[in-house]
């Protein structure tokens, strides 16, 4: 890792094709995160949020630039040692649960387990492991369709935290739910932050999301616009 960061760009540009010419997404974004960072990348719809989050979860690669994650320059990964990247390193919750419905809750969260080649007792205890942190045990057997919304989400986190990853990337976390679910939710967040110091990148417009961030970052058309250390009386989970 350079410097002690976890994650590192560097002039990072973003371009897509557009007509007859090309829709710059990011522009020259030069950004770094530590461990134990709970951060998050806001601005109004078409800023980058969620380009930068996909370029740091290795799921799309820069145009110009360079971005570092965990020691790795995601621009010169191949596809197969992207992809371990992200099975081993990398959790991400979008604001669409993604649960797969015709599997319980047990088997949607040990999915990712079952990439990693996990022994079955061992898997058993690490997805239980999971659904206890998000208070989701006893519902183990059930199948999405008989969850909530805010149920639903917190699988989807167990899903992404299973693996326990150095790095979670949540995009719209709460876009989806009600301020009660969308406050429990942030809670799970926050102290699954705090005791296994898992980075935590949001990308957000949700107020109730910056009310929990300790470091917000203002992305407008593509570029930082400006990056904002929090006081800790700011967060939400603070006293």
């Amino acid at each position: 890792m350079e410097n002690g960061y976890l994650i590192k760009t560097e002039n990072l540009v973003k371009t897509y094709p557009m007509g007859y010419g090309s829709l710059v997404a990011l522009n020259r974004v030069n950004l770094a995160f530590q461990k134990g960072e709970f951060a998050g990348l806001v601005g109004p719809s078409g800023s980058g949020k969620t380009t930068l989050l996909n370029i740091i979860g290795s799921l799309d690669v820069p145009t110009e630039g360079s971005t570092m994650v965990l020691g790795e320059k995601i621009e010169s990964l191949s596809h197969k040692k992207a992809a371990h990247l992200r099975n081993q390193h990398i959790g991400f919750i979008f604001q669409t649960f993604n649960l797969l419905p015709v599997y319980t809750v047990f088997e949607n969260v040990e999915f990712p387990l079952l990439l990693l080649g996990m022994p079955a007792e061992e898997r058993k205890n690490t997805v239980m492991k999971a659904l206890e942190w998000v208070h989701l045990a006893d519902r183990a057997k059930s199948k999405p369709a008989q969850l909530s919304g805010g149920e639903s989400q917190r699988v989807a986190i167990a899903r992404a935290i299973v693996k326990e990853p150095e790095i979670m990337l949540a995009d719209e976390p709460t876009a989806n739910l009600d301020a009660e679910n969308s406050h429990n939710i942030l809670q799970i967040m926050e102290r699954l932050n705090k005791e296994l110091s898992t980075t935590f990148i949001f990308a957000t417009h949700d107020e109730k999301v910056m009310h929990y961030l300790r470091r917000k970052i203002t992305l407008v058309d593509g570029a930082v616009a400006k990056d904002e250390i929090l006081k800790p009386q700011q967060g939400g989970g603070e006293n």
